[in-house]
């Protein structure tokens, strides 16, 4: 007699239908369940447009000049009215350059040690018996990070220019920043419309090279 041969066939038990029951309930919420939403990266903000390049300013400069810049010309594109390189050292030319413009201005520059600093106008650079401008007005250095110095309030010695010379910023006989007429020797001392630093490493100093910039 031959030996039988059982087979043997598992039921599912209790145990085993809840396990598969909770297993195709999470099926189901995993596949309802929502994706994560993507939070978009915060938008740099609007590169500066530079009519051409800037001898004096790289990049992260002027970036970073831009966010002091007031409202009213955030975006606005850069115009190369006036540069040593081009038109000479000379303040008469930077005035003649200017004519015709009203818009702000950013005048920066580098000494012969290097150092980078500068002022922004609120009106364009000209000719005048006295001091013009307004609270906008701040001079600025690289030293090498960022330093903006703005109005105090303490006084309105803004912008003073004339043949001979260009001033910003005043109080107790010093200026901020000022430049002689061959825009080659410059000078900068505390002053009360700022309380500023001296901008450069030293109280006097040689220029290499400035540009104006006409923010319109």
């Amino acid at each position: 007699m031959k030996g039988l041969r059982w087979r043997y066939t598992r039921l599912p038990s209790q145990v085993d239908d809840a396990l598969s029951g909770e297993e195709k309930e999470e099926a189901k919420e995993e596949e309802a369940a929502p994706a994560p939403a993507l939070v978009p990266a915060p938008e740099d903000p609007k590169e500066t447009q530079l009519s051409e390049a800037s001898q004096v300013l790289g990049a992260s400069e002027i970036r970073q000049l831009s966010l002091h810049l007031p409202a009213r010309v955030t975006g606005h594109s850069w115009s190369l009215a006036f540069c040593t390189a081009r038109d000479g050292f000379s303040l008469r030319s930077l005035y003649r350059q200017m004519e015709g413009h009203s818009g702000p201005v950013l005048l920066v520059l580098r000494d012969q040690d290097g150092q980078m600093f500068g002022a922004f106008s609120s009106s364009a650079i000209r000719l005048s018996k006295g001091f013009y401008g307004t609270g906008e007005t701040f001079l600025f250095s690289f030293s090498p990070q960022l330093k903006v110095f703005k109005w105090t309030g303490s006084n309105s010695f803004f912008v003073k220019g004339d043949l001979d010379s260009l001033m910003m910023g005043s109080g107790s006989g010093q200026f901020g920043l000022w430049l002689d007429g061959d825009l080659y020797h410059g000078g900068s001392h505390p002053c009360a419309t700022f309380n500023n630093e001296v901008l450069a490493r030293q109280e006097q100093f040689c220029i290499k090279e400035l540009e104006a910039w006409v923010l319109s």
